[in-house]
């Protein structure tokens, strides 16, 4: 019998009650992080000093912090649930799967900006910190951008590299209730990569999920293969894109639009090594209409690599083997 079923028969669905609510980031390039994000992207820089960054795009005092450390690595993210009830729920779900939830200390919630929050490990030993109050500020924002889609659909999506795809899968449908949105099939220089999308809201997807079919390796260095973030409108894409590229920033895939959620967007490479997705006109999913649907390519058209020589894609690949190579000598921490 499917786990998933069990739970949504037995306790409250939870599904439309969570979402991304921030993200904590290590790096040593704190400099270079804030002119991709404050001069870039056009977020709100609220604080800076010498070990971390904070920066807003809502009424949020805190959506993306960056702290001073080696990783180069997504350190935590944040996820939002509705109310007490909702955390209540989910650490009750937790408890039943054998998985610890830690309270914070207040001084890890105040980096946060929030009042108080419970942190799980996660897949991939990145941690998952439940929270449903955040800190909130009516301060008038200084952006470059006009604004990002947030709300209750949250501040945008992850998408993750495994071996363990169906345990990653289990972990965000058992205790969040997710729902399968679609799927793609990619072919990327011989191989074939399958990806899974996750939704828990409104939103398309909150975490997709992929996994190089037939091969046991995963060729992504980071916890996070790319984040998301939704802006209002294409001009507003197209402007931080120019942006970004008269900072030097790399691009790893330029403008191009999605056959499943049909957003435009581009991915910037940043200061630690993954990649930042910046987007528009993202599909809301309509509940009572959605199907589930698969599809070839990533793109209907764009999201061209900046870099596209022959020397650029043997040096990418070679480098990505020699990562997935290495992942084959120690095993990937699930949960479940």
């Amino acid at each position: 019998m499917n786990n998933q079923a069990t739970i949504s028969r037995t306790t409250p669905d939870i599904f439309g009650a969570s979402s991304m609510g921030y993200a904590l980031i290590e790096s040593r390039h704190l400099a270079r992080w804030r002119e991709l994000l404050q001069h870039g992207i056009g977020l709100h820089l609220a604080s800076s000093d010498e070990q971390t960054l904070a920066f807003r795009m809502d009424q949020h005092q805190r959506r993306i912090i960056i702290q001073r450390g080696p990783q180069e690595d997504f350190l935590a993210v944040g996820w939002q649930l509705r109310d007490q009830s909702t955390l209540d729920e989910v650490l009750k779900r937790l408890q039943r799967l054998g998985i610890e939830a830690q309270p914070s200390q207040p001084e890890e919630a105040a980096q946060r900006g929030v009042k108080r929050f419970w942190r799980v490990l996660g897949p991939k030993r990145m941690a998952v910190e439940l929270f449903w109050e955040p800190l909130l500020s009516d301060k008038p924002l200084n952006m470059l951008s006009a604004g990002f889609i947030t709300g209750s659909a949250g501040m945008g999506h992850l998408a993750i590299t495994s071996r363990k795809p169906k345990q990653m899968q289990r972990f965000w449908q058992e205790i969040f209730d997710a729902r399968a949105s679609d799927h793609i099939v990619e072919r990327i220089a011989g191989v074939t990569l399958d990806i899974d999308f996750f939704r828990v809201n409104e939103r398309h997807h909150s975490i997709a999920i992929a996994r190089l079919r037939g091969l046991p390796m995963d060729p992504i260095r980071t916890r996070v293969q790319h984040m998301n973030l939704l802006t209002t409108s294409v001009s507003e894409l197209t402007n931080a894109y120019l942006r970004c590229r008269t900072l030097g920033f790399e691009m790893a895939h330029e403008i191009g639009e999605h056959p499943n959620d049909r957003e435009q967007s581009f991915y910037v490479m940043s200061p630690s090594g993954f990649e930042l997705e910046l987007g528009c006109n993202a599909r809301v999913v309509d509940e009572a209409l959605w199907r589930t649907t698969s599809y070839q390519g990533i793109s209907l058209w764009g999201h061209r690599p900046e870099k596209s020589g022959a020397w650029h894609t043997l040096t990418t690949n070679l480098g990505n083997f020699a990562r997935g190579t290495r992942s084959l000598l120690k095993p990937e921490y699930s949960p479940l």
